[in-house]
């Protein structure tokens, strides 16, 4: 068989895609210029998601539409470089689960931050020392990061993306299972193992650790230690996975939040979500069925709740917020009139920030 004339055509192909992607990117640059002039924010997610799912719904194949939105994640985001140098912090250290969230959504053009703690991300998009930030926000097994939550309630920061991330636990170690006497990891991750750990490692110790990345670092220095991280982690330091997915649940997935410091634009068309948080403050104690009465002005206007969970206000006993996900962008004339409803009795409604719902 002679696979010279296909080859040649795939040349020919080749030296037209790096021609058009050249070209795209230079148009990409002049509206860099344009944006900086305006001032104007240089990630813009509601144009992004909108680039996204017209590729896809123009896809006949034999591509998969996950492959293609890879393949246009990193076009965009040589064509945000181009336009100006975007810093990105993270919950690191590098090769975190929220490291790989990042690069997900922005591609390997931009430049990254690892940072120790919620807080300090919040606070470097806060002051300008990082343009955007990816942050866990809740897990499909465990739950909300309850950091997170709380850091809203005194930030002016916007949620403005979501990633959606399957999580893959591996067992990480130098060691076979009956020499490891301590298991290192997050305290997410190693909940989201409980039950594996307590079959195959019922002996060993579990140990917090500040991040999945430092437990890797402890079992490279520790013979008798095991990290529960991603395989990512352990090829970065060079420590054996002894056991893949040992996760309880084969589904289990993260929810990350991108935050920026001005608020993204409206998707449309049903593609949106937003994000608030509520205080009922007197009406929760006095009133009897204050919580439905906090949610009929989202139901009564067609309105979907997606996710609803409470948090200690911190300020005095039996008092709490109410973060709240529904559909639709904060915008839309519906929202603007539940909200005008909604702060004749609440005393806090926060608008947390509205973003494009996932493909």
């Amino acid at each position: 068989m002679d696979l010279a004339p296909i080859r040649k055509k795939i040349d020919k192909l080749d030296d037209r895609l790096v021609e058009l992607v050249n070209r795209r990117l230079a148009l990409a640059a002049e509206i860099g210029k344009i944006k900086r002039k305006a001032g104007g924010e240089i990630f813009v997610p509601e144009r992004e998601d909108a680039v996204l799912r017209k590729v896809c719904s123009e896809n006949e194949g034999p591509i998969k539409d996950e492959a293609l939105r890879a393949i246009y994640r990193e076009i965009m985001s040589a064509a945000i470089a181009l336009e100006k140098p975007l810093l990105v912090a993270y919950l690191g250290p590098e090769a975190s689960n929220t490291h790989c969230a990042a690069m997900k959504k922005f591609g390997a053009s931009v430049d990254y931050h690892a940072m120790a703690t919620i807080e300090d991300i919040f606070t470097a998009v806060e002051k300008g020392e990082a343009d955007n930030a990816v942050i866990p926000i809740e897990n499909s097994t465990e739950g909300s990061v309850r950091e997170a939550l709380d850091s809203f309630v005194e930030s002016d920061l916007k949620i403005v993306g979501q990633i959606y991330m399957e999580i893959a636990h591996a067992l990480i170690t130098q060691s076979p299972l009956d020499k490891i006497e301590r298991v290192y990891s997050k305290d997410q991750a190693l909940a989201q193992c409980r039950h594996w750990l307590q079959r195959h490692l019922g002996h060993a110790q579990l140990v917090e650790a500040p991040s999945t990345t430092r437990a890797v670092q402890i079992a490279k220095e520790d013979p008798l230690a095991a990290a529960v991280a991603s395989e990512i982690a352990a090829a970065h330091h060079g420590v054996p996975v002894l056991v893949r997915n040992i996760q309880d649940k084969a589904d289990n997935t993260t929810r990350f939040f991108v935050l920026g410091r001005k608020p993204a634009g409206t998707v449309g068309g049903g593609k949106d979500m937003t994000s608030f948080l509520i205080s009922l403050g007197d009406e929760a104690s006095s009133h009897s069925g204050s919580l439905l009465k906090m949610l009929m002005p989202f139901g009564k206007r067609g309105i979907n709740l997606s996710k609803i969970e409470s948090r200690p206000s911190k300020k005095r006993p039996w008092d709490y917020y109410f973060f709240i996900d529904v559909t639709g962008h904060y915008e839309d004339p519906p929202m603007k009139q539940a909200l005008g409803e909604l702060k004749k009795f609440c005393p806090l409604v926060k608008w947390l920030g509205s973003y494009p719902a996932a493909n």
